[in-house]
């Protein structure tokens, strides 16, 4: 992670708590019934952010540490998630977990591995492992057409967007993660995920994104106001659904050689 990366959510935790979609209780069904991860398997989120993907694994009994250099993320996350009695959290990066050697069964990045150093994350990953770990990489995908909706929110971003292009040429698609697990990749799959969002929810929503122009940013209110432009096109009902494809890449941290 650069420093960068690690810092561009600081003053975007409160609408990412509020407005970023979960993660399909599927993931961890796969994950269980595909890929062989035992239950209550010792798992660690890397990039885990206000932990929306670590209440996840919480939920269905896995201890969890989340891996997070953003303090305001990690702050977020522990407010949220210090009840559950197997949450901890760490301030580490995925290149620098802080973590002990084969530690934890499952690694795991949410819509976060895009910012690693994928080499130094993965020496990272196979060190902190236990030797048949499992290194599970996933995003929710924003569906960009199938609606007028969907297709209209895609426009906006590339409209008023200074760097919204940069970041999404960053997302792994299923090439880029074939290269990175090599022989090491065991399964993958996509599960449908989706938000209905009112206008204050879809404002939330767009401004938890890095990539959305601040208040003060000449494209700032030109943008809140194509996207209420675009809400009123488009609701129904009083609400937009925001669609995803969660997909979910599997194997090892270990290529075999």
């Amino acid at each position: 992670m650069t420093h960068d990366s690690t810092q561009r959510f600081t003053d975007r935790v409160t609408d990412y708590v509020k407005y970023r979609p979960s993660y399909p209780s599927d993931v961890v069904t796969f994950l269980h019934d595909t890929c062989g991860l035992a239950a209550g398997a010792r798992a660690a989120d890397i990039g885990a952010g206000t932990g929306i993907s670590s209440q996840l694994f919480l939920e269905e009994g896995h201890p969890v540490v989340a891996v997070e250099p953003n303090q305001a993320m990690r702050t977020a996350a522990d407010a949220w998630l210090s009840h559950y009695a197997g949450y901890a959290s760490v301030a580490g990066t995925a290149e620098a977990t802080t973590l002990a050697t084969a530690s934890v069964d499952l690694v795991i990045a949410a819509q976060a591995f895009h910012w690693f150093d994928p080499i130094a994350a993965r020496e990272e990953f196979a060190r902190i492992l236990t030797p048949r770990g499992l290194v599970a990489l996933l995003w929710n995908s924003r569906l960009l057409e199938g609606t007028a909706f969907l297709a209209g929110y895609e426009a906006l971003l590339r409209r008023f967007s200074d760097d919204y292009q940069s970041v999404s040429e960053r997302y792994a698609d299923d090439e880029s993660m074939a290269e990175w697990f090599g022989d090491a990749l065991s399964h993958n799959a996509r599960f449908p995920n989706a938000q209905r969002l009112d206008f204050e929810g879809l404002k939330g929503r767009l401004m938890s994104s890095s990539y959305a122009p601040k208040a003060g940013h000449p494209n700032h209110e030109p943008m809140l106001a194509a996207l209420r432009e675009l809400f009123d096109r488009t609701e129904q009902d009083s609400t937009v659904e925001f669609v995803y494809e969660t997909r979910v890449y599997a194997g090892s941290a270990q290529r075999r050689r």
